[in-house]
């Protein structure tokens, strides 16, 4: 797919960026190369391959969803500028 003046143009505008006619004329051909060995990937027979999500085969540990207090309330208030009984002490918000 040949990228042209016109297409260069509207995507630095919707990129926001400033772009020069000199720049125009390059990205031209370097969008027309990235395109180019994008358009390869088709080629590629991917039959019977199965689609996978990582390239390493692993399994996620996945730990038990437990509520708990943490175990060290102490630790988690000891920044706060004020605090009471391991609870953050916060101005008033609301009337």
């Amino acid at each position: 797919m040949k990228i042209d003046d016109a297409t260069v143009r509207h995507i630095a505008r919707l990129a926001r960026i400033k772009v020069s006619d000199a720049e125009a004329k390059t990205l031209e051909n370097e969008l027309t190369g990235i395109l180019g060995w994008v358009e390869q990937l088709s080629e590629v027979d991917t039959d019977g391959v199965e689609p996978m999500t990582c390239v390493t085969d692993m399994q996620i540990h996945m730990r038990k969803d437990e509520v708990t207090d943490g175990g060290y309330p102490e630790e988690i208030v000891k920044n706060a500028p004020e605090s009471t009984d391991n609870f953050f002490v916060v101005p008033k918000v609301v009337e």
